[in-house]
């Protein structure tokens, strides 16, 4: 997404404040990670919703909210929610590759939300509710782009449009607010905008 860092909330040179514990596996949301992990950088809507889907599956060590993809350093919520940051909400996964694959995990990710409506998932709308993947590595951008073009031939068969998810490198992931982080578990009644296509995704485990 083009942003103009000129025009972009200020943010701030401090990160949020936030426990670093992760409320429901008890383990810290904070690198570095145990030996062997591997991390991917996830955003399909409101990251609420987003981060207990994946929270929930085996072989993920950790999962945490937060904003990446923009220009503002360490922006709050309500700065995000302007759209000026160009910052996603994301969830970063913190995985076993012994245990659960990163194709699965993607294929997780298209089966969970619609990777065609650009800037909204359903009435939550504005470019920090977009489709993307960021990535650590050449590998990973790899299979990210593999997984796109095999959700995107499933989805033509279904006379679906075209996927807007961006694939991009991550530069920086920004925890969001402490309120945030694991907010179904803290609010088992509260908002999930998750909501798929019904088109399974051909990419293998």
């Amino acid at each position: 997404m083009n942003v103009q860092a000129a025009s972009a909330p200020q943010g701030r040179s401090t990160p949020l404040e936030i426990s670093g514990r992760h409320r429901v596996s008890g383990r810290s949301m904070l690198p570095p990670w145990p030996e062997g992990m591997h991390e991917v950088v996830l955003g399909l809507g409101c990251f609420w919703g987003a981060e207990r889907l994946f929270w929930e599956l085996p072989g993920v060590h950790v999962t945490a909210v937060g904003y990446a993809g923009g220009v503002t350093p360490n922006p709050s919520y309500d700065e995000t929610c302007t759209g000026r940051t160009g910052h996603a909400e994301v969830v970063r996964i913190v995985f076993d590759p012994e245990v659960i694959s990163l194709e699965t995990i993607l294929r997780y990710f298209w089966e969970a939300h619609d990777p065609t409506q650009g800037d909204r998932q359903g009435n939550d709308i504005g470019p920090q509710y977009r489709s993307i993947i960021l990535t650590l590595d050449e590998a990973q951008q790899e299979r990210a782009r593999h997984s796109r073009e095999a959700y995107a031939g499933a989805l033509a068969e279904q006379g679906r449009g075209p996927i807007t998810t961006e694939i991009m490198p991550l530069e920086v992931f920004y925890y969001a607010e402490e309120y945030h982080q694991q907010y179904l578990d803290k609010n088992p009644g509260g908002y999930c905008g998750l909501k798929g296509t019904g088109v399974s995704c051909p990419i293998s485990a």
